[in-house]
C-alpha cells in the first residue's frame, strides 16, 4: 500500500469512532440537604482573602491635630530619639498632611523601638491607629501616617540622603531638645 492510501483508511477508521463525551466526571448522588451543603463547600473555590482594612480616617481639629503631634514627639522621646523635628506644613499649598514629625535613631532595633513607641504612646492617650505604616521590614525609614500628622523615623545615614527638612525647604521647623 502507498503511503497515501494508508493515510487515507486512518482518516475513514478515525471519523468512523463515536465522539467522545465532553465530560467523563459523573456528579455524586445527592440524597440529604445536609449532605448538599458539605459538596457545595468542599468543591466551592476559597473567597478571595480580604486586604486588612485600613482604620477609618476621621476628621480632627485643629487642637487635636497639636495634641497628636505632642504625643508623637513623647513617644519619640520615650526612646531616646535624636534630633527630633516638627515641621509644619499647612501654610504649604497642596501638602500630603498638615504636621511631618522627623526624627533618627542609631539602630534598627532602636528604629523599631521608636515607631513602637509612637504608636502605643497615641493609642494610648487618644485610641487612635495609624491610617498606615510603611518600612517595618527594611527598618531605615519607618513612617507612620496618622492623615494629617505623618511621623518619619530614620536611620541617621538615610535621613542625610532623603534630607526632607530641605525638600519641604518653606515649612516651618521647630527643632525639639
Amino acid at each position: 500500500m502507498s503511503k497515501v492510501k494508508k493515510a487515507t483508511e486512518v482518516k475513514k477508521k478515525a471519523a468512523a469512532k463515536p465522539a467522545l463525551k465532553k465530560s467523563t466526571i459523573k456528579k455524586p448522588i445527592i440524597k440529604k440537604k445536609a449532605d448538599k451543603k458539605v459538596l457545595k463547600e468542599k468543591f466551592e473555590k476559597e473567597p478571595a482573602k480580604k486586604k486588612a482594612e485600613k482604620a477609618p480616617v476621621k476628621k480632627i481639629s485643629a487642637k487635636q491635630k497639636n495634641e497628636l503631634v505632642d504625643l508623637i514627639v513623647k513617644g519619640m522621646q520615650e526612646v531616646k530619639a535624636i534630633d527630633i523635628t516638627v515641621m509644619d506644613l499647612r501654610e504649604i499649598k497642596n501638602s500630603i498632611a498638615d504636621y511631618f514629625v522627623i526624627c533618627s535613631g542609631n539602630s534598627n532595633t532602636q528604629i523599631d523601638a521608636i515607631a513602637e513607641s509612637v504608636d502605643k504612646e497615641v493609642y494610648k492617650a487618644i485610641k487612635q491607629n495609624p491610617w498606615h505604616k510603611e518600612g517595618k521590614e527594611n527598618k531605615e525609614w519607618i513612617l507612620i501616617d496618622y492623615v494629617d500628622v505623618v511621623a518619619h523615623v530614620f536611620n541617621k545615614d538615610r535621613r542625610e540622603f532623603f534630607s526632607l527638612e530641605e525638600l519641604w525647604g518653606d515649612a516651618t521647623i521647630t527643632h525639639i531638645d
